[in-house]
């Protein structure tokens, strides 16, 4: 199986592979290390010890609670930019490790969610602070587009095809050669008011095209989510699935809250 998503990516280039597996060599004895507490399977896995889509909620569920609560915490006591820059480069390190490790580690999993949840808490309470009512918007924004897209990939009117990868793909190179400008721009004074994004009217143009790629991103998780578990991955990878929903869906709500933001300001 191939990715566009790096973290689902590192599961297809794994030595281990999943249709090799044989269902006898399995065992259903109870986790005894911390390791395995943290990989024991959802009922629905135990007999085959392969993913499950119960496996893959479960642990997104998991990474998203840390998340919300880590976030609150750092919402309720309106931590310091200091904090925000711990979760930032925190979360960005253990994300590089989750990404490029051959073997998936809860452990590190879910301290990426808390570091993502610490530095999206003081975040988005500067925002909530200039634009009063607009994490709760941006929120709901989310939900929306999250439900929206879950539905058109699971009722098959948007099908993940080689073409449509390679538009995405490129969309994407795109979008990250116009905020390399953007930013460029607002380094030398080039426009005014659009915060990272410089030049003017280039900021809206680009917080758009980031929620529209989010999206699309989403579309290709499900997709890949939906390969590994008919290729009959361990029920482990469970905690990578989750891991790469949580990277795109804080991506997407980053995204409409920058819109959300210009929209108001405008």
């Amino acid at each position: 199986m191939q990715s566009s998503n790096p973290v689902f990516g590192r599961v297809a280039n794994s030595r281990r592979g999943y249709a090799a597996m044989d269902s006898n060599t399995l065992t259903t004895t109870e986790p005894r290390t911390v390791e395995e507490i943290y990989n024991a399977p959802a009922a629905s896995s135990i007999r085959t010890g392969r993913m499950t889509i119960e496996d893959v909620v479960a642990r997104t569920g998991m990474l998203f609670v840390i998340l919300v609560a880590t976030g609150s915490a750092a919402w309720y006591y309106n931590l310091s930019n200091g904090f925000l820059l711990l979760g930032m480069f925190g979360g960005f390190a253990l994300a590089m490790v989750n990404t490029f490790s051959k073997t998936i580690k809860p452990p590190l999993v879910i301290a990426y969610a808390a570091f993502e949840g610490l530095a999206l808490g003081v975040l988005s309470h500067m925002y909530e602070s200039a634009y009063p009512g607009i994490v709760s918007q941006a929120i709901i924004g989310t939900l929306a587009a999250f439900a929206g897209v879950l539905f058109l990939y699971s009722s098959k009117r948007v099908r993940v095809t080689p073409k449509f990868t390679r538009v995405v793909m490129g969309a994407m190179v795109g979008y990250l050669v116009l905020s390399l400008v953007s930013m460029v721009g607002a380094i030398f004074g080039v426009g005014q008011g659009y915060g990272f994004y410089g030049v003017s009217g280039l900021g809206l143009l680009l917080a758009v095209g980031g929620v529209a790629l989010a999206s699309f991103f989403l579309i290709l998780d499900f997709d890949q989510i939906d390969k590994m578990i008919k290729a009959g991955a361990p029920h482990e990878e469970s905690w990578r699935a989750g891991f790469g929903l949580m990277v795109t869906v804080v991506w997407l709500y980053l995204e409409i809250l920058r819109l959300i933001s210009i929209l108001r300001r405008d």
